[in-house]
């Protein structure tokens, strides 16, 4: 019972956090007080999770096994009660999640003025993360949809956080889209229910494995599975559906861009893999639609879908980036060019089989954590540089190297992250990207060349844009702004600290590998899911 009590333990301290620190807003000290202790106490709910989860075995290489925990809310059991689920997957999505909240909130309590933390800001940061959590760790597909608003809520208010226009114009953007698609995402679960006869994703998982025992017309399932899969590209920020990106991390306050490209996103390509995957992945739907197919109808309906989102991504995110004259330009359209990579590892692994998906979706794992930590780095960087220079743009804050070392240094460790330079974590997720398609290519599937060669033209992009970005804000000549630019030293070290984690993940690579390998194998384990959350499931 203690090991089932403690998935719910991170949902309950950001709940309680948020509460209390709405509940204290007169008094500034005790509630960043209690902001920075509720997400000390959320990365330590985590962590025993994730130690629960992994064994030492799995960290240290020995053969070992994971551990699927499950709580069902009221002690009602599935597919009938709230299951909430901490496999391999969700908790390596946490740990993620920790890892950047923990350095954003910190860098908000020096960054975010008192009047914006007094009023609403903690709170909010408490809320979002809640969702984040439950979205993680939820095993039914409506309350997956309920974590998704608790997510976006909050982050709706955080992007308009400074009232202007421009704020108000990207907000409105931002949440228009968002609504749109959460009623398709309501309409679609509808349809799943109606057509499952279950909402539990693993009692759906079941039941489609064994469709025609169930009375399943396969046909539905797929095109609600293809509206389910369109609603998370919108959350994700990929292409056709990326237009609110840029407006929306250009508004919101640095920390907030750096949650919101570093963890928010990662929501929706967590939903992607585990529909894709974990709920999808046992049926068998080519005979009963008809359509010839040689295999799986999701293998091979969703792989090319998927393929083309993941192109556009990067294609449109690596030119959009590289015509920008901010910093936080650059960033927002590289959050769109980046996740392309992750996509087209997703796509990769959707269209092939044994070994070859393992890799892919290793791949999509370690890309994921290198995007979140390096990206957020970068988000941050770019609030230092807009509180003591007072702009980003790149005609304004020429020759910061000589001002900032310690800043430019802190840059340019996350600008190599992001490029690919060993032995950081970006390294190794491009070249597991690339492993993946040349081992695709090898067993012939058939967009796989277009792959490899959509992540070559991606990856030249990413050198282009990161480079550019590197020598105009931190070399050249030293501009007017940046001499006489005040030295935010507390928000310096924050940064700073937070990008040896850059260096110390990708040095000691090797536990970081052998974790996402255990989530990609939980990842496309539907039938130890389904046995996890209950022997009843589907009975």
């Amino acid at each position: 019972m203690a090991l089932a009590h403690v998935v719910v333990a991170p949902l309950v301290i950001t709940l309680v956090t948020a509460i209390l620190t709405l509940l204290t807003r007169r008094y500034g000290r005790l509630q960043r007080a209690i902001s920075l202790l509720g997400i000390g106490g959320y990365l330590l709910a985590v962590g025993a999770i994730a130690s629960r989860v992994f064994s030492i075995d799995v960290l240290t290489g020995a053969s070992g096994e994971t551990t699927t925990l499950t709580y069902q809310l009221s002690d009602w059991g599935a597919p009938f009660g709230i299951s909430l689920v901490a496999d391999a997957l969700s908790a390596f999505m946490l740990v993620l999640a920790a890892i950047v909240s923990v350095a954003a909130l910190v860098f908000s309590a020096r960054y975010v003025s008192e009047y914006g933390q007094r009023v609403a800001y903690h709170s909010l940061f408490h809320f979002m993360l809640t969702g984040v959590t439950g979205a993680f760790l939820t095993g039914d597909i409506f309350n997956l949809f309920v974590w998704f608003e608790v997510m976006l809520m909050p982050s709706y208010v955080l992007v308009v956080f400074y009232g202007r226009s421009e704020h108000t114009r990207a907000a409105l953007q931002y949440t228009v889209l968002n609504l749109l698609g959460s009623a398709l995402m309501l309409v679609s679960i509808g349809g799943l229910y109606a057509t499952t006869g279950t909402l539990n994703m693993a009692d759906m998982s079941r039941r489609l494995t064994h469709a025609s025992q169930y009375g399943i017309d396969p046909a539905p399932v797929l095109g609600l599975s293809a509206i389910l899969l369109a609603v998370f590209a919108l959350k994700a920020g990929i292409v056709p559906f990326q237009f609110w990106v840029p407006a929306a991390y250009k508004a919101a306050p640095a920390p907030i861009s750096a949650m919101l490209a570093g963890v928010t996103k990662k929501v929706g390509v967590y939903a992607i893999v585990r529909l894709v995957f974990t709920v999808l992945g046992g049926a068998s739907l080519d005979s009963a639609l008809g359509l010839g197919l040689s295999g799986s109808a999701f293998s091979d309906f969703l792989g090319p879908v998927l393929f083309i989102m993941a192109v556009g991504s990067i294609f449109v995110g690596g030119l959009g980036a590289v015509s920008r004259n901010d910093l936080d330009g650059v960033l927002a359209y590289s959050s769109i060019g980046q996740v392309g990579f992750i996509v087209l590892a997703i796509a990769l692994a959707a269209g092939t089989e044994g070994p070859i998906r393992i890799v892919s979706l290793i791949a999509v794992l370690v890309y994921s954590l290198n995007h979140a930590i390096a990206k957020s780095l970068l988000f941050l960087i770019s609030g230092v540089i807009q509180e003591s220079v007072g702009s980003t743009r790149f005609s304004a804050v020429g020759g910061l190297a000589s001002r900032r070392p310690i800043l430019a240094g802190s840059f340019f460790l996350g600008a190599l992250a992001m490029i690919g330079i060993p032995p950081l974590t970006g390294f190794f997720g491009k070249l597991l990207v690339f492993d993946s398609a040349g081992q695709a290519l090898e067993a012939g599937v058939p967009f796989a060349e277009l792959a490899l060669g959509a992540a070559l033209l991606g990856a030249i992009l990413t050198i282009i844009y990161m480079s550019r970005a590197w020598s105009q804000v931190f070399w050249g000549s030293q501009t007017e702004p940046v001499a006489h630019a005040y030295r935010p030293t507390t928000l310096v070290a924050i940064v700073a600290g937070f990008s040896l984690l850059v260096v110390v993940l990708g040095v000691g690579f090797d536990p970081v590998y052998r974790v996402a390998e255990t989530a990609a194998h939980a990842a496309i384990d539907h039938a130890g899911y389904v046995d996890a959350v209950g022997p009843e499931v589907g009975q």
